[in-house]
């Protein structure tokens, strides 16, 4: 069982930067690939990015790119989330998630084992 834990959600204001992090518990999160999801109210669970194991390779949804990036730490089992130039459509909550089976970061959430607890983001305008 993988224990993942995110942190480091808040209020930040338009153009502002946050960085979640992502905590997971386990001896093998270094051949996790990771994802980040985020939700917004009465909305679907998107996709936000994602990482490889060795986090060599990252992958974003196409209205996150040159904004977002992800990256890890395999020493400090962590994944990271730095946010910059928020925009208001950017306030959910935010999700990690793990895949313990595929090397390339999936777009579906229902392709992910584990899944953290979400931190909330607020952007206000």
């Amino acid at each position: 069982q993988v224990q993942l834990v995110e942190s480091g959600g808040g209020l930040v204001q338009a153009g502002g930067s946050l960085r979640l992090s992502c905590a997971a518990s386990g001896r093998f999160f270094s051949s996790y690939t990771m994802g980040w999801f985020r939700q917004a109210p009465g909305k679907e669970r998107k996709f936000v990015g994602g990482i490889s194991s060795s986090g060599y390779s990252t992958y974003y949804a196409d209205s996150m790119v040159g904004r977002f990036t992800i990256s890890r730490d395999n020493a400090k089992n962590t994944v990271y989330l730095q946010m910059n130039s928020l925009k208001p459509e950017d306030t959910a909550v935010y999700y990690c998630a793990a895949d313990v089976h595929r090397a390339r970061p999936a777009e579906r959430a229902d392709e992910y084992d584990y899944w953290g607890q979400g931190t909330q983001v607020t952007v206000s305008s």
